[in-house]
């Protein structure tokens, strides 16, 4: 493992800030269920380039990702400021964590490394990924141990990243293009689970002997690209090509799909778990995209909610047990939230 250590140093503290006092903050008044308290979308000030997956960082403020500006956003709920943290030229960020320490991790996508940065003092340590098939860092997972499995979409492959080791292992999908692209941990088994993009297919890994294993949807035309789990380990996973969410249910092999309420131009994109086991999924289908909720209890659509900023794509979100709240980036350069009961 090759790893570089640059030092960026930043405007404002290691950080260019702007507060909101001249960008847009929208607070949804039309609320389609009460399932959700309230909605509120924020006005990145930087630019209009693909502010996307926010997490939420063990203090409560929240990172993400500028995608086409090659930034590190955060933004703090409280006070409303936004800081860019710029990085190099390229590094197509992709996707953006925080460790239980503070640390923050990214993607970066289109420069074939994984970033780790200190947000208090500016540092960014690059670790290269030398290894083909983990060219194009993805998307990530944190295990129990705060080490990172991530996705390589066009390198078709699954990582797992040794944070304290800064050591990659790197295992290629036997299916050419599968397209490895969401990722969730099983949090009870400790291992990942992935859509495979590309074909009709999930995969997991076993965290013992590193076997990667696939999984057959039931239908061959079905492309899953995100998926997440339920406490009682179920699989969930939007089916983007023909409007169905699905259930995998890894104990006994079984499948279950629903039509999603916009149909087969639903074109699901987000899918995300709260803490009463309902998927939230992003309907992309529509102009302004859609967030709506599933239960996996009465297996019923029980939430719709229109994303105003949402001309596009919300592409990954993240759930924030503290606040019960799920927050999400739009294609047009907003940052949301969603409180739910």
């Amino acid at each position: 493992m090759k790893c570089i250590i640059a030092f960026i140093f930043f405007w404002t503290a290691f950080g260019v800030t702007a507060d909101t006092e001249n960008s847009d903050m929208t607070k949804s008044s039309v609320l389609t269920s009460d399932v959700i308290v309230s909605v509120d979308e924020w006005k990145v000030p930087f630019d209009d380039t693909r502010s996307r997956d926010p997490y939420v960082a063990p203090d409560g403020t929240v990172f993400f990702a500028g995608q086409r500006a090659d930034y590190v956003g955060h933004f703090n709920p409280e006070t409303e400021e936004f800081r860019e943290f710029p990085l190099q030229d390229g590094a197509g960020p992709h996707t953006v964590v925080v460790a239980d320490d503070g640390t923050v991790w990214y993607a970066g996508n289109r420069a074939r490394h994984i970033g780790k940065m200190d947000p208090e003092t500016g540092e960014i340590t690059k670790f290269e990924m030398e290894d083909d098939h983990a060219r194009d860092p993805h998307t990530f997972a944190f295990d129990k141990n705060g080490n990172i499995w991530f996705t390589a979409q066009g390198g078709n492959g699954v990582g797992y990243f040794n944070v304290s080791m800064g050591e990659t292992h790197v295992i290629p999908v036997p299916t050419e293009r599968a397209r490895p692209y969401g990722i969730r941990m099983d949090p009870a088994k400790e291992r990942p689970w992935i859509a495979l993009f590309g074909t009709h297919k999930l995969a997991t890994v076993d965290p013992e002997t590193m076997e990667l294993t696939e999984i057959d949807l039931p239908r061959e035309d079905a492309r899953p690209r995100r998926l997440d789990v339920t406490s009682d380990g179920t699989i969930w996973y939007g089916d983007y090509a023909k409007g169905k969410v699905g259930r995998y249910n890894p104990a006994d092999g079984s499948f279950e799909e629903w039509d999603m309420p916009d149909g087969d131009d639903s074109r699901p994109y987000a899918v995300l778990a709260d803490d009463d086991d309902r998927i939230w999924l992003g309907v992309s289908g529509p102009d302004p995209s859609k967030l709506v909720a599933f239960d996996t209890r009465s297996k019923e659509f029980v939430a719709s909610q229109v994303i105003e900023s949402a001309s596009g794509s919300i592409r990954h979100m993240d759930f924030d047990e503290r606040t019960n709240a799920l927050w999400f980036g739009t294609d047009t350069g907003h940052i949301g939230r969603i409180v739910v009961n």
